[in-house]
């Protein structure tokens, strides 16, 4: 379940990186069909370059909040809490030893 689950997110993450080489691909191709000047040129990269962050961190968000759901599906325990119990344990058999 959860090779599935990364499986679909690095997909989603490498479409977003090949969405960003094609687009630095069409800008070249803009500029040699509509002569854009350097400057436009660049605006628009970081234009697109805005808008692929925005992506890969909405993607980012989107598969922590389903890796959380699968792990609570699951019945898996976070790092944070299995070490609480562990503590937890530590304290209450230091307790029964002494």
């Amino acid at each position: 379940m959860l090779d599935l689950l990364e499986k679909a997110v690095l997909t989603a993450i490498g479409a977003v990186a090949i969405t960003q080489k094609r687009a630095e691909e069409l800008v070249v191709e803009m500029r040699e069909k509509y002569t854009l000047s350097e400057d436009e040129g660049r605006d628009f990269v970081e234009r697109l370059q805005g808008v692929a962050e925005e992506s890969r961190e909405k993607i980012r968000q989107t598969a922590e909040s389903e890796v959380k759901k699968v792990v609570e599906m699951l019945g898996f325990v976070s790092r944070e809490e299995y070490e609480r119990l562990a503590r937890r344990v530590q304290e209450l058999e230091s307790r029964l030893n002494s």
